[in-house]
């Protein structure tokens, strides 16, 4: 028997009258606001004006969210298409359902539209962004706690994380503890954020590559965090697409990284303005 666990919560969801208040939506909206907080005082350390960033946010927020909607609808269909399922719960996103690869992709979309208008450059927007947006998703992962979702295997260790019956694989009901991968994507992302601040102190970066070392580290994590859980997700030659995904991005990320920031110390105007 394991005396030592964290125990799942009480309930995600709270009721104003009528109106629900979702615990997933209120962590996805803290990370919002934290993020365009901490990026609008790394902007303006770079000269920027502070209200570009809120400009631009307007933009990237909503195209963000439609992209990590797509993502998971396209890649899981059966969930929301095949027969006896609800084609109109693939609009619910407050069920949890965000993938990061396309809120990440369509977000960029949105961003540059935003950069455009404002007469900013995205690759230095981008890097302000970047240690912001790796704290966004540390708290948002917080609503898949609320929603007792897309935990790990089941384990024994001491911070196991126990998930009512109703919320545990098909098959399982005797087995309640297991890994809290979203605590250890969490973990994972602040400590990433640390690593660009010191990355970007230490190192003379090419503009953009701030960016790309966000991408490369983060998709690192979330490697091997995917290969834990065990939610519903496609496979593809034994791999689940998730991992194929965060290859491919880390793949692309590095070769970005090295053919970019060889250039950088032979042109200082290449290099963007450290900030905090």
């Amino acid at each position: 028997m394991n005396l030592a666990y964290l125990p799942s919560p009480p309930r995600g969801v709270w009721y104003l009258g009528f109106v629900p208040i979702r615990a997933y939506a209120l962590c996805i909206l803290l990370g919002i606001v934290v993020a365009i907080i901490w990026t609008r005082r790394r902007w303006t350390a770079r000269g920027g004006v502070a209200d570009d960033v809120l400009d631009i946010a307007v933009w990237a927020v909503p195209f963000g969210i439609v992209g990590g909607r797509l993502y998971h609808v396209i890649t899981d269909p059966e969930l929301y298409f095949a027969a006896g399922q609800q084609p109109i719960r693939a609009l619910y996103i407050w069920d949890g359902g965000l993938g990061i690869w396309g809120a990440v992709a369509l977000g960029a979309v949105g961003a540059w539209i935003g950069c455009r208008k404002k007469g900013v450059r995205l690759l230095d927007f981008a890097d302000a962004l970047a240690p912001g947006l790796l704290v966004a998703q540390a708290i948002g992962r917080w609503g898949n706690y609320f929603n007792q979702e897309l935990y790990g295997r089941a384990t024994t260790l001491p911070w196991a994380l126990e998930i009512d019956p109703a919320h545990r694989p098909p098959g399982t009901p005797d087995i309640g503890l297991y890994h809290p991968t979203f605590l250890y994507e969490c973990l994972w992302d602040l400590a990433a954020a640390a690593l660009l601040i010191w990355a970007e102190r230490r190192f003379r970066l090419r503009r953009g590559n701030l960016f790309a070392l966000y991408v490369a580290v983060y998709t690192v994590g979330r490697g091997w965090i995917e290969a834990l859980r065990v939610d519903h997700a496609n496979h593809f030659l034994g791999l689940r697409l998730n991992d194929w995904t965060s290859l491919v991005v880390f793949l692309v990320a590095v070769a970005l990284l090295w053919v970019r920031q060889r250039k950088a110390a032979s042109d200082p105007a290449l290099t963007g303005t450290p900030g905090p």
